[in-house]
């Protein structure tokens, strides 16, 4: 299957985003995404299914169990494995891994940026070697938009160069020149051609800067002028300290238009993402909540817990009383300790499910217009380790 050429070059997209309460304290705000593959409400977590699998989770529990609206996944893992010839002939990353809710993909900017040392970045793109085995592979705008249009999710990426922490200012300075030359270049190949599949799919471009607040104005300033469904605000979360990621946060929110959804990319912890709805963020991402809990961390309303730890053992407490009341602490701490597959089950799926309950309780806070205070004392347990 060929990629489709459009007939009419257009702006315009079925997803819509609907503002429908805001915080009298605080930046935050209620709102709804409506995409060809359902509602989601926001502030809203998208757990992280890189290859079309979200770790140690499967569908049914994705809708049933956590209620997840959307997931991700990751271009170019997906580039790599399984490959683009059977992604179309699967009829896209819905149909492959049989998910009837939104999916979003990220543009593989982030992961050319973590192969530092095996890839080389040009005006034109980026060659870099695989992870796998090493081949060698080019990704360019153009490049990045025909794989996430054969992908086929509702929200997709701009291409970018993601800069690391820390990073000097002239570095910094080129590559947000880059990142916004490469947006054009995206937008001109979403109008070339159109969607493979049955819905539509909206581009969000990527505000960068690293931790400079005169870069983060002038790239979220050129982000607004280009009237984009949603945008994304890239490069944070990458090792700079959380009062550094806040305040470029909080700049970059400040500047991006109001009535666009937020989506500040890989981020974070439970108290991050708090943080930053108070800042007017509406969209995350993560892998820590999986990532964590396959190694023993559970994220509760009450702090953290490592199940590795032996104060766990003899603890026939509930995991959980009201994320996970089925299965003791001494029993997971069990699973976890012996390297049991259920273990990694159980734990992924509590702290997904209490991160998406986090949102469903933000929400609610913002809509009653006691968020702030609520956050304020929320912030405080979930530091907390138990």
């Amino acid at each position: 299957m060929a990629l489709l050429l459009a007939e009419i070059p257009c702006n315009t997209y079925i997803l819509k985003f609907t503002i429908q309460s805001k915080d009298p304290q605080s930046k935050a705000r209620t709102g709804s995404i409506s995409t060809d593959h359902g509602e989601i409400q926001t502030p809203i977590f998208m757990p992280v299914g890189t290859l079309g699998s979200v770790k140690a989770i499967n569908q049914d529990q994705l809708k049933t169990e956590i209620n997840a609206p959307i997931i991700l996944g990751n271009t170019y893992h997906l580039y790599l494995k399984p490959g683009m010839q059977i992604m179309q002939e699967a009829g896209g990353l819905h149909k492959f891994m049989n998910w009837d809710r939104a999916l979003l993909t990220d543009s593989g900017g982030y992961q050319v940026y973590s192969l530092a040392e095996n890839r080389k970045i040009t005006d034109e793109g980026v060659t870099f070697r695989s992870h796998i085995d090493g081949s060698k592979h080019f990704f360019s705008p153009e490049k990045a938009i025909d794989i996430q249009r054969q992908i086929g999710a509702d929200i997709i990426m701009a291409f970018d160069e993601c800069t690391p922490y820390p990073c000097d200012k002239k570095y910094a300075t080129d590559s947000l020149k880059l990142t916004h030359n490469w947006l054009l270049r995206c937008q001109t190949q979403m109008k070339k051609t159109k969607s493979l599949y049955d819905h539509q799919q909206a581009l969000f471009p990527i505000v960068q800067g690293s931790t400079y607040s005169d870069l983060r104005v002038e790239s979220a300033k050129f982000i607004a002028d280009q009237d984009a469904f949603g945008n994304a605000i890239g490069g944070l979360s990458v090792g700079e300290p959380a009062e550094e990621m806040y305040a470029m946060t909080e700049v970059v929110c400040s500047h991006l238009p109001i009535d666009k959804p937020r989506y500040l990319m890989g981020v974070g912890t439970p108290s991050n993402l708090l943080e930053c709805i108070a800042l007017g963020v509406d969209m995350f991402d993560c892998v820590m909540p999986t990532r964590n809990a396959r190694n023993g961390g559970i994220f509760t309303k009450n702090g953290t817990m490592n199940m590795r730890n032996a104060k766990w053992a003899n603890d026939y407490s509930p995991l959980d009383e009201e994320i996970s009341p089925n299965y003791s602490k001494a029993y997971v701490r069990h699973l976890i300790h012996s390297g049991e597959l259920l273990g990694m089950q159980i734990t992924s799926l509590h702290n997904l499910k209490f991160y998406l309950k986090l949102m469903e309780e933000a929400r609610a806070h913002i809509t009653a217009g006691d968020f702030l205070d609520w956050k304020n004392k929320m912030v405080q347990q979930l530091n907390v380790r138990l």
